[in-house]
This record gives structure tokens, C-alpha cells and sequence, in this order.
């Protein structure tokens, strides 16, 4: 009996703590069944309103409450919710595009006056620069302005954290660590550096940089850039042994290099960047006794041209194509180079070259990618039924027929590695072996199309030869030098096979040449052996029939000459040109010439080919479709 007042007791504990199931009541979809007070009962969900019974409606929260969002703010009714959004002019305090009123969030103004008003500004400045101070570490520093900086930016923000930024350069140069960690400690820093640089920078800021007058744009900008270089330099200095650093973003490229005295005669400070390229050349010295370091650092700003301009409204500038007198225009991208040395005489400057771009580029890229890409799928098929031609007719096998076959194979390669590679740019190491790809089965069509001279003008002068050991010797060349020439280039500049824009060989240190200069060799040597078979051919013509007009001597050997400009690769000349003299005239003249040379060859050593024709008619003669068109 002593237990039961005990008993009553825990039991009502527990009635209290967990509420009991109703068992006999059923509500509506929007309401629930509980006890209270002892007796089941249906009551509204959160949200709704009525007796619980017969109805239970939804709660029209933006109606019933006065300022249910506050000022400022647009209320937007749910089903036993709702929400709140801040009018245009105006941004949460919590960064949240929706919001209730219950989580203290109210909407601020968005100054967008802020930038022409000192005060604001000075005041948005100081309040950044006491919320990062604490910050010491220069990778968190960044990583911190970083996150505030990569959307929604409005003209004030730009400002803000470029003096943020300023103020912040000293202390990302200092590392407080061991000297074995100071170079991996400075590379994450100079990487996350140029990843908020480009912030600021990058096409998608143009629409708040326009906000700005051109004075203030220009002085903001040039601030940025002038922090740029300062911080890069002292970041540099903290390299320990001599290094070469890239860190590229979209609209931002950094290249930093540092060095000791020891190894200055042997560094060479230079950037290239999608065909724009900057070099530096110190001052020549007889020795190089003091002791010391240097540190350069290239920056490449992809996008920043039109921020420069004169015009109000940039955006309008970047797409307007005429030029007004009135207006000042960067019209290329922009490469800044900053130097420090130790002593400061250690390295001394002599001379600067620098190559830019176009920022609008050649209006007729598009056609010319085009008539390339038509050019190389025509060629292909022509090619094709080349290598079948000289692979599978008996009757035509000769040397002749062999140096053919070899060089439409090698062409028909490098000219399908192009078509398929030569935008895989994504992936470093694939770009890379599409590079050396292209650089091994070009360079061996060519050493085949120089076999093709040397055969043909061993014919004219007619040289009596050994069939097997030319044989030989002629796979030796084709096929073992341009394996030669990709390897040693290969051992000395791995890295420069495939660029940023496409997968070919890099221009920097001039390794280009490793192609050019292989290539230019044997053009030489094929125009000397085009013009003296002309010569002969020509001599021979009039010789053997004297009857005949010069005239019809001349369109005689105007065909010839036409077959071997495209059998020898001369047609690559005007690549050289273009090289040499960049004109819209070379670039259309190279492009069909070679684009289509596998059409050619296939005009000129197929279809013209009496041989040949008699083949093919003897192939197709008993198919009743064929038979016609043969005759």
C-alpha cells in the first residue's frame, strides 16, 4: 500500500513526457489527433487554422500578420508556410535570398551610390580590414577574400577588397616557416593569389567595373595590377632554390621566376600566353663575382583591355568594332613584368620584346577553320583511295608507285590525328602525345615528299641506281630522321609539345623550329629539284617536238608543275610566309593549299593517271553500274 501514492505518481510523470496515441479519432489531412487534458481531440497543423474537425484551411501568413516580413520585403504564401524576399535596392542581412521574420533577418540597402561617397567607402574598408587583421596566415587571408569576392560583386565590394588587398601585401610575403616548407608554402600562395586576382577581373565583373567612372575604374584597376606585381615579387623571394612557377586562371596567368647568380647566365625570364609573348634581356656582364638572387614575375591579364577605355560604358565599347578618334582603346591584353634583386644591381635590364595580340583577333578565323576542316575530311577520302590504289594494283608496283604509297600514308595520319586531336587541349599529357603525334608523321610525310624529289630527279638526269639499296635507304630517311628529330626535341623541351590553345608545338625558346627548320630544309631542297625538272622537262619537250607552239609547251609542263607543287609540298612555302609576313592573303593561300593537298595528289597521280585508269576499268568492268561510266 506504501507503493501505490508512488506509483500514481510515475505514472502521471509519464503521461506528461510522452504523449498518448489517439486510437479512436480520425482527422483531416492537415490536422492531427491528440489528448489533451484527458480527451482525444483533432487539432490544425502548424500553419493552418480551424476547429480541427470540419476544417482546417491555411494560414495566409503574409495577410494576417501587419509587416509580416518587415520593411522592404515581399511576403509569398505556402501551404502552412511562407516566405520573404527583399525588394530590388535591398539585400538580407543574412545573405539569403529567402528568409522568415523569426530568424532576426531584415533587409539592408544596397548602396549603389556607395563608391561616389567617401565616407561609405572608407567606413566599408575599415570594417573589412578589422574583421581580416586577425588573419595572419597569407593562404587563409586569400582563401578568406577569396570567398567574399566570387559572386554577386557589387562596385563597393571591388573597392573594398583591392584595398583590402593593398593594405594585405605585406604580410603575404611573410612565411613563418621551416626553410623546407617555405617553397611549397609559397606556391600555394602565388595560387591562390592569381585565383582572386581573376575576380576582380575576369568578363563577368565587367557589368559592376562599368558602374565606376572612367577615372575611378582606371585608378582602382592600375591599384589592383600595381598590388599584383608587388605581392608576386615579395611572395617569390621566399623560393629557397632556384624556381620556375605557373599558376594560371581564366583571365589571369603568373609566371614567376627566382634565381641566384650562379645560374643567371643560364635563366632566361619570358612569357607566352596565347600567342602574346614578352621577353626580358639584362645587361651583359664579364662576371658575375657578387653574390645574390633575383626574382621576376610576369602577369598576363587576358581580359582587362577594355577597363582601360575612355568610354562611359564599356560594355557598349567592347562590342562596338568602330574606332573613334575621340576614344582611348587597349585593344590587346595586358603583360606586366616586375623585377627584384639583391643587391639591386645584381640585375640590371638591357632590353624588353613583347608580342600582343589583336584583342578582337582575325575576322576570318572562322571561315579558315572551316575550309580546314572541309579541306582535311575531303582529303582523307582521297588519301584513302590512294593507299588502296598503290597498295592493291600489281600492275603499277614500282619505286615510284612505293614512294607514293608511303608518302599518302603519312599524310593521311598526321592529317587525321589533326582532324581528331588537335583541340583536345584539356588533358596536359594527351595534348602532349597529340603534339608529338602531329610532329613525327608531318615531319615524315615531308621527308617522303623529299624522297619524291630526289626520285624524280635522279629519273630526269637519269642516274642508274640500285633498286634495293635506294629501297633501303629511302625508309631509312622517311621513316628513322623525323623519329631522330622528335627525340632529341623531345629530350631537350618535353613540356613544350601542346599549348593552352591547341596541340602543337609550343613558340617559346623558339622550339616551333624543331618542325620549321626540318620542314624548310626540305622545301629548299624540292624547290631546287622542282625548278631543275622543269627546266628539263621543258627542254625536252621542245627538243622532241619542234613543231610545237611554245605556248603548248608551256601548258604542258604548267600541269606538270602544278602536280609537283602539291607531290613535293612546295605549297607549304606559303606557310613560311605566313610566318614571316602575317597577312589574310598567305593565311587563305596556305589553308586550301594544304588542306586540300590529299585531294590533289589523288587528281594528279590517280585520276589523270592513263595506268591507273586502265586498273580501275579493268576492276569495275563486270559491275553493270560501273560499266557505263568506265567506258
Amino acid at each position: 500500500m506504501r507503493l501505490l501514492p508512488l506509483l500514481v505518481g510515475f505514472s502521471t510523470l509519464l503521461n506528461c513526457a510522452c504523449p498518448q496515441n489517439c486510437t479512436n479519432t480520425a482527422c483531416l489531412p492537415n490536422a492531427k489527433c491528440e489528448i489533451r487534458n484527458g480527451a482525444e481531440g483533432c487539432y490544425c497543423n502548424m500553419g493552418f487554422s480551424g476547429n480541427g474537425v470540419s476544417i482546417c484551411e491555411d494560414d495566409n501568413e503574409c495577410g494576417n500578420l501587419t509587416q509580416s516580413c518587415g520593411e522592404h520585403a515581399n511576403c509569398t504564401n505556402t501551404e502552412g508556410s511562407y516566405y520573404c524576399m527583399c525588394v530590388p535596392g535591398f539585400k538580407s542581412s543574412s545573405n539569403q535570398e529567402r528568409f522568415i521574420t523569426n530568424d532576426g533577418t531584415i533587409c539592408i540597402e544596397v548602396n549603389a551610390d556607395c563608391h561616389l561617397d567617401n565616407v561609405c567607402i572608407a567606413a566599408n574598408i575599415n570594417k573589412t580590414l578589422t574583421k581580416i587583421r586577425p588573419i595572419k596566415e597569407p593562404v587563409a587571408l586569400l582563401q578568406e577574400v577569396y570567398r567574399n569576392s566570387v559572386k554577386d560583386l557589387s562596385p563597393t565590394d571591388i573597392i573594398t577588397y583591392i584595398e583590402v588587398l593593398a593594405e594585405s601585401s605585406p604580410l603575404l610575403g611573410y612565411v613563418n616557416s621551416t626553410n623546407s616548407a617555405k617553397d611549397a608554402l609559397s606556391n600555394s600562395t602565388l595560387a591562390e593569389f592569381v585565383k582572386t586576382v581573376n575576380n576582380f577581373v575576369q568578363k563577368d565583373t565587367f557589368i559592376v567595373w562599368n558602374k565606376l567612372s572612367v577615372n575611378r575604374r582606371r585608378t582602382h584597376l592600375t591599384k589592383l595590377m600595381h598590388t599584383a606585381e608587388q605581392a608576386t615579387l615579395r611572395i617569390s623571394q621566399n623560393f629557397q632554390k632556384t624556381t620556375q612557377f605557373d599558376a594560371n586562371s581564366s583571365d589571369v596567368a603568373l609566371k614567376a621566376f627566382f634565381f641566384n647568380s650562379y645560374h643567371m647566365k643560364h635563366i632566361h625570364p619570358h612569357m607566352n600566353v596565347d600567342g602574346d609573348y614578352i621577353k626580358i634581356f639584362p645587361k651583359r656582364k664579364s662576371a658575375y663575382d657578387s653574390d645574390g638572387n633575383a626574382a621576376v614575375a610576369f602577369l598576363y591579364y587576358k581580359s582587362v583591355g577594355p577597363l582601360f577605355s575612355s568610354s562611359d560604358n564599356l560594355l557598349l565599347e567592347s562590342q562596338s568594332h568602330d574606332n573613334s578618334e575621340e576614344e582611348e582603346r587597349v585593344i590587346s591584353s595586358v603583360i606586366s613584368v616586375s623585377i627584384s634583386s639583391n643587391p639591386p644591381t645584381l640585375y640590371e635590364l638591357e632590353k624588353i620584346t613583347f608580342t600582343l595580340s589583336h584583342i578582337k583577333g582575325i575576322k576570318d578565323y572562322n571561315i579558315l577553320t572551316r575550309i580546314t576542316q572541309l579541306g582535311i575530311i575531303i582529303s582523307l577520302i582521297c588519301l584513302a583511295i590512294c593507299i588502296f590504289t598503290f597498295w592493291f594494283f600489281s600492275e603499277i608496283q614500282s619505286t615510284r608507285t612505293t614512294i607514293h604509297k608511303n608518302l599518302c600514308c603519312n599524310l593521311f595520319l598526321a592529317e587525321l590525328v589533326f582532324l581528331v586531336g588537335i583541340n583536345t587541349n584539356t588533358n596536359k599529357l594527351f595534348c602532349s602525345i597529340i603534339a608529338g603525334l602531329l610532329h613525327y608523321f608531318f615531319l615524315a610525310a615531308f621527308a617522303w615528299m623529299c624522297i619524291e624529289g630526289i626520285h624524280l630527279y635522279l629519273i630526269v638526269v637519269g642516274v642508274i641506281y640500285n633498286k634495293g639499296f635506294l629501297h633501303k635507304n629511302f625508309y631509312i630517311f622517311g621513316y628513322l630522321s623525323p623519329a631522330v628529330v622528335v627525340g632529341f626535341s623531345a629530350s631537350l623541351g618535353y613540356r613544350y609539345y601542346g599549348t593552352t590553345k591547341v596541340c602543337w608545338l609550343s613558340t617559346e625558346n623558339n622550339f616551333i623550329w624543331s618542325f620549321i627548320g626540318p620542314a624548310c630544309l626540305i622545301i629548299l631542297v624540292n624547290l631546287l629539284a622542282f625548278g631543275f625538272i622543269i627546266y628539263k622537262v621543258f627542254r625536252h619537250t621542245a627538243g622532241v617536238k619542234p613543231g610545237v607552239s611554245c605556248y603548248e609547251n608551256i601548258r604542258s609542263c604548267a600541269r606538270g608543275a602544278l602536280a609537283l607543287l602539291f607531290l613535293l609540298g612546295t605549297t607549304w612555302i606559303f606557310g613560311v610566309l605566313h610566318v614571316v609576313h602575317a597577312s589574310v592573303v598567305t593565311a587563305y593561300l596556305f589553308t586550301v593549299s594544304n588542306a586540300f593537298q590529299g585531294m590533289f595528289i589523288f587528281l594528279f597521280l590517280c585520276v589523270l593517271s592513263r595506268k591507273i585508269q586502265e586498273e580501275y576499268y579493268r576492276l569495275f568492268k563486270n559491275v553493270p553500274c560501273c560499266f557505263g561510266c568506265l567506258r
